[in-house]
């Protein structure tokens, strides 16, 4: 495989776009990202040596480091999580992307991920001009 490019490890035929966010399993579409799933798998800590990503980067992006916060995966309110599609497109969108690559940014938002009054952060950060235009960008590809 040339270029880094690496074949779904579910059908094993297709180039891969998108990895597991849990396992960092390539896959190259929802239904081989289902199929990955119905088998459960765990979260992997990302070395210096790779950053994991939503999809492939290309050479002239640098990935993002991730910060992991420590607060479980569960909600109060099932209504509330995004479908795949929407979470998708919220990956895919290069202004999200670049704004992401804003260490001060990542940085915000893990903090209110991990503060124990996570809307009174919130409610501070959105006071901020670029978290502010983060958010509302999102908000954008999201109501699309």
């Amino acid at each position: 495989m040339a270029g880094g490019t690496r074949n779904c490890e579910v059908c094993k035929d297709a180039i891969s776009k998108y990895k597991c966010p849990s396992c960092f399993a390539p896959y190259c579409s929802i239904t081989c990202y289902k199929k990955h799933k119905e088998t459960p798998c765990s979260k992997q800590v990302a070395s210096n040596a790779e950053t994991p990503s939503s999809n492939q980067v290309t050479p002239d992006q640098k990935p993002c480091p991730t910060l992991l916060s420590k607060r479980s995966l569960e909600v109060e309110e099932p209504d509330l999580i995004l479908p795949e599609t929407k979470l998708q497109s919220i990956v895919l969108c290069n202004e999200i992307r670049d704004a992401l690559k804003d260490e001060k940014l990542r940085q915000l938002i893990y903090n209110i991920d991990s503060a124990t009054n996570s809307e009174n952060e919130l409610e501070n950060a959105m006071k901020l001009e670029d978290f502010r235009i983060l958010s509302e960008k999102i908000l954008s590809v999201i109501e699309r």
